[in-house]
């Protein structure tokens, strides 16, 4: 699992590449097949670790892995205290060589299949959500009249009100705001390329729009540079360039934890992290009656088991039997 598939700028390939390609097993196939850079890491990880535990020599050998080998390696990594979470996508990683491995006819079943996995914690996902007081102390922690306060505030506000993953909203260009039947909307483009569009909130319309005028975007917006990052940095002391996106790492580390550090959220909620914005949105929009369809589109899921995990509907604690105790 170590070669790649040869990336060339040629017009065609040459004889010895066609036959490179031609000898190029269909474990690295699937692998080159996965678009999405970060599960494209994290398969390949998980998967050399599966070759590693069993100890196999070369990639024919996964003809040879039986269910009893994937169980032995369930109970390893079991006995880490990995999270279920992580578990269950190193199982998914593994089976989803298999069933590849199976439609090539390369192997004759899937020997993942039938091994249990870790329950997923009661149907709830573990980030926490944040209420709604916490919501608007986390607003209102930016400075009111720095350029990277206006900005900060436009960024954390597209994140709680979008449920856009900080992966999208650092891809964000100028030309992906922009108007569908009268309707402004965000043209997000999301895990496998999908793209989905998503109707932008007034409020955040109106920040976006003041952190724009302040950033000297408003008035230089053109048909030249609508391919210029909605968010961007606001200074760069190594190169001085500031047309460019931001880095997700920066969303978590120099926004999101910065803010939630500073009002004090993350004393009040254990783990939070820039996904409790996206689990923010969700759960709101689910505990106000929106549609769990509707909700699993606006997140971009591709299974709707996925959008459950932020259902806590049947957990609100205003449900309580604790507040309708009477002394």
């Amino acid at each position: 699992m170590t070669g790649e598939l040869v990336i060339t700028g040629q017009a065609g390939l040459n004889p010895a590449q066609f036959a490179q390609l031609s000898d190029i097993p269909p474990e690295l196939e699937w692998l080159a097949n996965i678009t999405n850079a970060k599960t494209r890491r994290a398969y390949k990880v998980d998967v050399a670790e599966f070759i590693t535990f069993t100890n196999l020599k070369d990639h024919s050998a996964l003809r040879t892995v039986t269910r009893a080998h994937v169980i032995a390696w369930r109970k390893d990594i079991a006995a880490r205290s990995l999270a279920p979470t992580s578990i269950r996508r190193k199982l998914s990683a593994l089976s989803s060589l298999f069933d590849y491995l199976c439609e090539r006819n390369a192997v004759l079943g899937n020997p993942v299949d039938g091994v249990k996995r870790p329950a997923s914690n009661n149907n709830e996902g573990s980030t926490p959500a944040l209420g709604d007081a916490q919501v608007r102390r986390l607003l209102e922690a930016p400075a009111p009249d720095t350029l990277k306060g206006v900005r900060d505030r436009a960024i954390l506000a597209t994140l709680l009100y979008h449920g856009i993953r900080r992966e999208e909203l650092c891809l964000l260009r100028l030309r992906d705001v922009h108007s569908r039947q009268g309707v402004m909307h965000f043209r997000v483009k999301g895990k496998r390329d999908r793209i989905r569009f998503v109707p932008v909130h007034p409020m955040v319309l109106r920040l976006i729009g003041e952190y724009l005028e302040m950033g000297k975007h408003g008035g230089a917006v053109s048909h030249e540079n609508l391919d210029s990052p909605l968010f961007r940095p606001v200074s760069n002391n190594r190169t001085g360039t500031l047309d460019k996106h931001l880095d997700p790492g920066s969303i978590y580390r120099n926004i999101v934890m910065k803010y939630a550090k500073l009002t004090g959220i993350t004393a009040e909620a254990v783990g939070v992290c820039v996904h409790s914005m996206r689990a923010t949105a969700a759960t709101n929009a689910l505990s106000n009656e929106a549609d769990i369809a509707k909700v699993q589109e606006w997140l971009g899921h591709a299974n709707v088991s996925t959008t459950r995990l932020y259902d806590r509907r049947k957990t609100r604690p205003e449900d309580s039997p604790t507040f309708h105790v009477k002394y």
